[in-house]
């Protein structure tokens, strides 16, 4: 009975080791996919400040609540520019940007580097926190 028990400990010390090494692994790897040049030609973004753009779709009911935020938040910060890609009729700029869900919302700066990304609809305050510290 005592060996059963410590074989299953042991066994759940292991499997949790493991499970950091993965998480640990993924995050690199993310972090690395964010390092590298991401291709944003071609989406329209702003040259001369920071960019929301979010993915949507005609089917997509949460897109059109993305929508009504984004523009309220652009109207308060009008060097935000904004630009919606409908993931059917662009399905090449969703796999650039890795979109496997909508919809999703990017922020970029003035040079294209994404610096905050969201799936579902975006609380107001969580992009403007974002989208400030890229106005200065």
């Amino acid at each position: 009975m005592v060996l059963a028990i410590v074989v299953l400990i042991a066994a759940l010390g292991i499997a949790y080791v493991i499970g950091r090494l993965i998480t640990l692994r993924a995050s690199m790897i993310r972090a690395g996919e964010q390092a590298a040049s991401i291709d944003t030609s071609g989406l329209g973004l702003s040259h001369t400040g920071p960019t929301v753009l979010h993915f949507s779709a005609e089917w997509c009911g949460p897109c059109t609540a993305v929508r009504r935020v984004v523009d309220q938040v652009c109207a308060e910060l009008p060097e935000v520019a904004h630009v919606e890609i409908d993931m059917d009729t662009n399905p090449e700029a969703a796999r650039r940007l890795s979109v496997l869900s909508l919809p999703t919302t990017i922020i970029f700066d003035k040079d294209g580097r994404p610096r905050y990304r969201t799936s579902g609809v975006p609380r107001a305050a969580d992009l403007r926190t974002a989208l400030e510290p890229l106005l200065t």
